[in-house]
C-alpha cells in the first residue's frame, strides 16, 4: 500500500513538473527563460540599494525565485507574436546602510517572450507561494 502512495505522489510531482516553467533548462516555449532569470538577478546586485554595501557580509546573497507562474498568452498578445507569459518573484537578503542591519529584499516581474526573444518588465507583486496578483 505505501509503495502505490509513494508512486502516486511521485507522478503528481512529475505531471506538475512538466506543464510548470520551472526547473533546469527549459524547453520549448519556456526555452531561455532561465537565463533571463539570471541576468535580472545580476541587475538586481547592479542597482538594489540592499546589493550596494562595501564589505563581504553586506553584499546581497541567498537569491531564490519564490514562485513562477505562467500567465494566459491572450489572442491580442498571439497576433503580436507572444507564445509565453511568465511572472517571478525572487527573493534575497541584503544589507541596509540607513538601519545598519541585514534585510529581505524582494521583486517581481513578468517575462514575455515574442519573435525577439524574452523581454522583462516590472510586475506588481504577488503571492510569493503561487505568483497569484494580489
Amino acid at each position: 500500500m505505501r509503495r502505490v502512495a509513494a508512486m502516486a505522489a511521485l507522478s503528481i510531482l512529475g505531471a506538475c513538473s512538466q506543464s510548470a516553467p520551472a526547473g533546469g533548462q527549459a524547453t520549448g516555449k519556456f526555452a531561455g527563460l532561465d537565463n533571463e532569470i539570471l541576468s535580472w538577478r545580476k541587475q538586481i546586485i547592479a542597482a538594489d540599494p540592499l546589493c550596494k554595501g562595501t564589505s563581504e557580509d553586506q553584499k546581497c546573497q541567498t537569491f531564490e525565485v519564490a514562485c513562477k507562474a505562467e500567465r494566459t498568452v491572450t489572442p491580442d498578445d498571439a497576433a503580436k507574436g507572444i507564445t509565453a507569459r511568465v511572472v517571478t518573484a525572487m527573493t534575497w537578503n541584503g544589507f541596509d546602510p540607513k538601519l545598519k542591519q541585514a534585510q529581505a529584499g524582494s521583486r517581481t516581474s513578468e517575462f514575455t517572450k515574442g519573435p525577439s526573444g524574452w523581454t522583462r518588465a516590472d510586475h506588481a507583486p504577488v503571492n510569493m507561494s503561487s505568483c497569484a496578483d494580489l
